[in-house]
């Protein structure tokens, strides 16, 4: 059964807040994929990164929908209801700096 999301209306369209994940780039700290939160715009890792920035920016902000953003992958993913949406739009790319190992 799929589940369903309650949180589509708040998806806003954003400016990235930077070119990869805001906390691993001011740490010097390296990420695998990136993760935009489609209410501020903040940018951070995805939960196979080591810091998992864009999870604790959800638990921070309470912000529900995230787009996967590297590159912009077109998906959006909802934190409460645990389920992917569907976005009205994709953010566009601002040119990510590849940070892994």
């Amino acid at each position: 059964m799929s589940r369903t999301c309650d949180h589509q209306a708040v998806i806003q369209q954003v400016v990235p807040s930077a070119k990869g994940c805001e906390e691993c780039l001011a740490s010097g700290d390296w990420w695998v994929h990136l993760r935009l939160c489609r209410s501020c715009g903040h940018v951070g890792c995805c939960d196979d990164s080591p810091n998992k920035h864009a999870t604790a920016h959800y638990h921070a902000s309470h912000h529900p929908i995230i787009e996967g953003y590297d590159p912009p992958e077109g998906w959006g993913w909802c934190y409460v209801d645990e389920t992917f949406v569907d976005l009205p739009n994709r953010t566009p790319q601002l040119g990510p700096i590849k940070r892994w190992v």
